[in-house]
């Protein structure tokens, strides 16, 4: 119940922000207080920057801007990052607003897009911003939902691009998840937009206890209460730079729980133990597992999530044959989840949202193994699945009638399915290149998802244990909060043409330098500055301390340090002498050869017994018997000098050098022939090298002379001055060095950009502050490779092709490969392809040596894979024929054609009036059909 100050509060703020009290009349709930600050922030005027945890309901601000736009006649965009977050809004704010009101733009479905609310991903308003489109006339809200996208290696510079470009009475609400230098973003914000206010909000809506699930028993990770289900207090950031190793090493040891720790000791120790046992082939036990037996089987851990009430679950397996298996296994178990009712309820759904799919193509599809899952309550959600079937698992599943969806982590990227459980399979990934641990960031994405705020008390996050299973290391991914927002910007060719074209280069150049990746470095180099100016001021201090009333004691100390560099670089060089000299004077040694070892453990008299082959990296190895009967292998460790053999002793043809007894003999008769020689032996020929060397070096006695000659040298203080000398000189040094990452951070994408218009120019492209024909036509294609298919363009080498083979071209330039293990030379149409292949490859080769030379590296391989799928299906082939060919995935076949199709309209519009623009609208006419022709609102 509320008291009095709190009602009083509450009214003045209605009366404050009316559009705000009449938003919140539109739930059937209390908003969150970090919610009404930002709709309160943003009803004043200001942009807002909302960083909060997954599930918090971030979004609801986002929806006060679309609501603020409505209300005044204005106009607002919703973009996302993805498609299927684009299309779930989009139905969501229809259901609110009507169809009237809302529109929707992905490259693949255009509905309604001069609504007053369009909903759309980021990279079609970039699109929109460089082409000047009508459609921004009235434009007053953006709202970036997922705007710590910007990280993204490949896809991060457009949330930039777009934040930079927006016309400054556009007001912008970023929404982002929790990340630890939200400050620092807020203020990039504030530089680039304007007035912007930065709410954080680190408490999560539900609760969220840790677990491992050891066989079929669920142990709590934590001793007492978990970080992340302590309500209201942020997790407290590891000490060290790693949080989980900082865990591991004791931060978080008092945490974790006794019970996993000792488990973890036992199930190491085993291992460790059995590993020992030397095993001869035939001990081996046949069948061996290949996991601990504390790992469960997934049918396992579904059956003991449903006895324990903590379905739905999402379970999390970092492979998309991984969620295949494991909806069969969960089948070939016999796992039942649902009720009869929600059995009919399922069939229904699944019938309608699938009915537009061709009868043809629902075999190859894997329909009926998909709804006889989903009738189970058991599904798959990767990226490799049909955009159709992914729409229904996240219907089903939203709707609480999937009880289990074992998914990739592209389910954890925005998309709208709450969970009241999360399992992690495990806890590293396949980055494409490597396996490698999940980050602080991953974990807390992942597992954000379980809790289902106004539906569950509390959500649960599941770890299964693995082999070399460390808890604290869990414990330390789980209680962290240290991954900042870092970006990943840098100026690509489409972006210099449409930039130049619009504002001329010069302004381009201080546009980029607005970019978040220019802001970051540049606040490094304020650190770096201020240590700067601190050591400046430390060697004005230094200089006091070295002034000498009898001359300039820097200029004596320069000299002094000159000189002792030369020593030491004459040292080092006649060191390398040495060691080549002693080289060569082993490597001279014969069999019998009697030598005097000069330093090691066996310094002294010898016999070589064998010279030893030559090592590359050792040098040579002799095996020699001392005269305390050893037999010894040396190393050029054993010859800093030069070795010269004194002598020769002959060695019987029989000697056994293990044999103990002929040791013995023949130690006796070196004993004798040495005895005759001295402690010392002959003189050495190298010895007294090293003391004349200096006077061989005439420029050092030079810089000596004028040592002596220096005012300076006979000063009485002549050592203190140079000890705060020495002092100066390394400090010098110090701030040299910091001076040089300054100018290296300095302008970094200014540069980056200048270099790219070198290449740009060099192409003839651009013509100053003005773009050429060819790079208007680069300015329409928005690709990775746009550099090749402008060239490819302006060269005719996708003049006089068919449909067919125009699709199988541009198929190259769209398509990269997930894996490093397809084929290298695959299968490729014959005739016109492959000379044009030829051609495009060639000048792919002639740009990669041009961005070489310039010093950028934009441009990736071309991969060949698809032509052949693409030619096919340009040719009319079915689904069944082209899937059995290529061996792609449905849903990977269908996104990548959908990406052809996106290239292909792009070349068609930069094509102008011509023979290539109709074949390439031929093109999408053509491969647009069949199941790529599905309005879905998933893709």
């Amino acid at each position: 119940m509320s008291t009095p100050s709190e009602k009083y509060a509450t009214f003045r703020s209605d009366q404050e922000h009316p559009a705000v009290k009449e938003f919140r009349g539109l739930y059937d709930f209390e908003l969150d207080e970090f919610q009404l600050r930002a709709c309160a922030a943003l009803e004043d005027g200001h942009q807002v920057l909302v960083a909060a945890p997954t599930g918090s309901g971030k979004t609801l601000v986002g929806e006060f801007a679309v609501h603020l736009a409505l209300q005044r006649g204005q106009k607002c965009f919703y973009t996302t990052p993805i498609k299927a977050l684009s299309n779930q809004k989009y139905s969501d704010l229809v259901s609110r607003y009507g169809a009237d009101k809302v529109g929707l733009l992905t490259g693949d479905n255009s509905v309604n897009s001069e609504a007053p609310i369009v909903v759309m991903t980021t990279e079609v308003l970039r699109n929109m911003l460089y082409a000047g489109s009508s459609t921004l006339l009235g434009l007053s809200y953006v709202v970036m939902d997922e705007v710590h996208y910007l990280a993204d290696r490949s896809r991060g510079a457009v949330w930039e691009e777009v934040l930079i470009h927006l016309p400054d009475s556009v007001s912008v609400v970023s929404l982002s998840a929790t990340v630890s230098n939200a400050e620092e973003f807020g203020d990039w914000l504030e530089t680039v937009r304007g007035n912007t206010v930065v709410v954080l909000e680190e408490k999560r809506p539900v609760p969220l206890f840790q677990h491992v699930m050891v066989g079929k028993r669920l142990h709590d990770l934590f001793a007492g209460e978990a970080p992340t289900a302590r309500v209201g207090a942020p997790a407290k950031p590891a000490k060290s730079g790693n949080p989980a190793k900082a865990a591991a090493k004791g931060d978080l040891k008092d945490l974790v729980n006794p019970q996993l720790v000792r488990i973890a000791r036992d199930d190491n120790r085993i291992f460790r133990d059995d590993s020992r046992k030397p095993r001869r082939r035939r001990d081996l036990p046949k069948g061996r597992p290949s996991k601990s037996h504390f790992t469960p089987y997934r049918s396992d851990v579904v059956e003991e999530l449903d006895a324990g009430a903590l379905l739905p679950a999402i379970y999390f397996i970092f492979s998309r044959k991984g969620c295949e298996d494991a909806v069969v296994q969960c089948l070939r178990s016999g796992l039942r989840l649902t009720k009869p009712s929600e059995r009919d309820e399922i069939k229904r759904v699944v019938a309608e949202r699938t009915a537009d799919l061709p009868d043809e193509d629902l075999g190859v599809l894997g329909y009926h193994d998909f709804a006889e899952a989903l009738s189970r309550g058991i599904a798959a959600h990767h990226a490799g699945m049909l955009a159709a079937f992914k729409e229904v698992v996240e219907e089903l599943f939203a709707r609480g009638l999937i009880k289990v969806v074992f998914a990739t982590e592209t389910l954890a990227l925005g998309i709208n399915m709450p969970a009241r459980t999360v399992v992690l399979e495990k806890l590293s990934k396949w980055n494409g290149e490597a396996h490698v641990d999940i980050t602080p960031g991953e974990y807390t994405q992942l597992t954000g998802r379980a809790g289902r705020r106004g539906i569950d008390v509390e959500g649960h996050a599941v770890v299964l244990w693995q082999p070399g299973f460390d808890p604290r290391e869990v414990a330390g991914l789980a209680s962290t909060r240290t991954y900042p927002l870092r970006s990943s910007f840098s100026p690509s060719y489409n972006m210099a043409v449409n930039l130049v074209r619009q504002v001329g280069r010069t302004r381009a150049r201080d546009m980029l330098e607005l970019s978040f990746a220019q802001f970051q470095s540049d606040q490094a180099v304020v650190g770096l500055a201020r240590q700067v100016q601190r050591n400046t001021e430390a060697l004005e201090g230094y200089k006091e301390s070295i002034d000498c009333h009898l001359g300039d004691f820097l200029e004596y100390a320069d000299l002094r340090r000159r000189i002792g560099e030369r020593e030491a670089s004459g040292s080092k060089r006649r060191k390398l002498d040495r060691r080549i000299e002693a080289q060569e004077s082993i490597e001279k040694l014969k069999t019998g050869d009697i030598i005097r070892i000069p330093a090691g453990r066996s310094a002294g008299w010898a016999l070589v017994l064998d010279p030893g082959m030559r090592s590359e990296r050792e040098g040579p190895r002799p095996t020699v018997l001392t005269l305390d009967r050893q037999v010894r292998k040396l190393s050029m460790v054993d010859f800093p000098t030069p070795v010269e053999a004194i002598g020769v002793l002959r060695i019987p043809r029989k000697f056994n050098p293990r044999n103990p007894q002929q040791r013995r003999e023949l130690a006796q008769v070196l004993r004798t022939r040495t005895d005759l020689l001295g402690e010392d032996g002959p003189p050495s020929r190298t010895r007294g090298r090293d003391v004349v060397s200096h006077a061989d070096d005439p420029e050092l006695q030079e810089m000596r002379a004028q040592l002596r000659a220096h005012p300076c040298h006979g000063c009485s203080d002549r050592e203190d001055h140079a000890r705060w000398a020495e002092r100066y000189f390394r400090l010098d040094r110090e701030n040299r060095e910091v001076q040089r990452k300054i100018e290296q951070r300095t302008n970094t994408i200014a540069r980056q950009f200048d270099r790219v218009c070198q290449v740009l120019d060099a192409l003839h492209y651009l013509d100053g502050d003005k773009t050429t024909e060819a790079g208007d036509r680069l300015a329409r294609i928005y690709t990775e490779l746009d550099l090749v298919a402008a060239e490819c363009l302006r060269q005719g080498v996708f003049d006089d092709l068919t449909v067919p083979e125009l699709a199988a071209c541009l198929a190259a330039l769209v398509y990269e490969s997930r894996s490093k293990d397809e084929p290298t030379s695959p299968r490729l149409p014959r005739g016109d392809v492959r000379l044009a292949l030829e051609r495009m490859g060639s000048i792919w080769r002639d740009l990669s040596a041009l961005e070489r030379d310039m010093r950028v590296d934009f441009l990736r391989s071309m991969d060949l894979n698809f032509c052949w799928p693409a030619f096919r299906w340009a040719s009319g082939a079915s689904l069944a024929e082209v899937l059995y060919e290529s061996d792609l995935a449905a849903g990977d076949f269908v996104r990548w054609v959908k990406q052809l199709i996106d290239l292909t309209e792009q070349i068609a519009d930069a094509a102008g009036d011509s023979e290539l623009r109709r074949t390439a609208r031929a093109v999408v006419d053509q491969i647009r059909r069949g199941v790529i022709s599905y309005a879905t609102v998933v893709d």
